[in-house]
């Protein structure tokens, strides 16, 4: 698989509503779910106090990107209409542009509406869990708006998605899905896109750990590549200990990450996540 020879770019920096950040350092981005049944902290941000303290706390921990969603992913969880997600992130979005404008914002949705809309309120990035399969607008209007974007590998949808996960070859068919929705992106004008190879999402613990061994493979497109692990099934389901318990876990899992060529950690707990990155700058120096 030839990547550089179809169009694809080194990237090593994002430019967030004219605020650069450089991945030679890699970047942090602090996850708050504004939904009431996500699988580790959900409904435990729904008042703009919470909101506000939480964004201060990951502020102060060494925060990169906030990334805030209103529409649950967990395995099985519920559809909502556009209406009720978008009522979960305005106060979200207004607080933090009010009060903490220093902060780049991405939004967690695959609705292209959404992302729109998110923009006018001061979002700078997208992440879409779905890569652009579930809403066929979202290419172009991320063509238009020209804003980072994270392309996620993910078969189905949150409800169907663990019905999803016969592959023959689990690395192969990563890789050839997300290079050929970069072709697309790339071929639409898209000038910032961060890969994630979709960590739980219509992939089995195992699955989740052949990707994780073999991060490096995807290191072929020479961009950005966003890990998000934290907490997650594949921990606490081969430890035998609930999400609660999983913060070890996922602090080794996020080296591992690291030392594989992730660029951006999507995580719940931000000041332990600084510390991995850290660590890890002093043993690549």
């Amino acid at each position: 698989m030839a990547a550089k020879d179809k169009g694809f770019y080194s990237k090593k920096t994002l430019n967030l509503n004219g605020k650069i950040i450089d991945l030679n350092t890699p970047a942090i981005m602090g996850i708050l779910n504004l939904t009431p049944d996500s699988f580790y902290d959900g409904g435990r941000l729904a008042r703009e106090d919470q909101i506000l303290g939480q964004s201060e706390n990951f502020l102060n921990a060494g925060v990169d990107i906030l990334d805030i969603g209103g529409y649950s992913t967990r395995p099985g969880a519920k559809d909502i209409s556009p209406e009720e997600e978008w009522q979960r992130l305005v106060p979200a979005l207004g607080i933090i542009s009010k009060n903490l404008p220093e902060i780049p914002v991405s939004v967690d949705t695959f609705r292209a509406d959404i992302a729109r809309q998110s923009m006018e309120y001061g979002a700078s990035m997208i992440n879409d869990v779905s890569g652009g399969t579930l809403d066929s607008k979202m290419y172009d209007t991320i063509s238009e708006l020209q804003v980072p974007y994270v392309l996620m590998h993910m078969k189905g949808t949150p409800r169907t998605m663990q019905s999803g996960t016969q592959y023959d070859d689990v690395i192969r068919e990563v890789l050839t899905e997300l290079e050929k929705k970069l072709s697309n992106l790339t071929n639409r004008g898209v000038n910032d896109v961060i890969l994630d190879v979709g960590f739980g999402f219509a992939k089995t613990v195992d699955q989740n750990y052949e990707l994780l061994r073999r991060l490096d493979a995807f290191k072929i497109f020479d961009i950005p590549l966003l890990v998000g692990i934290s907490r997650k099934s594949m921990i606490w389901k081969l430890l035998d200990i609930t999400p609660e318990e999983t913060l070890n876990g996922t602090t080794a899992l996020h080296m591992v990450a690291l030392i594989k060529g992730a660029s951006i950690l999507r995580v719940h707990d931000v000041k332990e996540a600084k510390q991995v990155v850290d660590l890890n700058n002093s043993l690549t120096k």
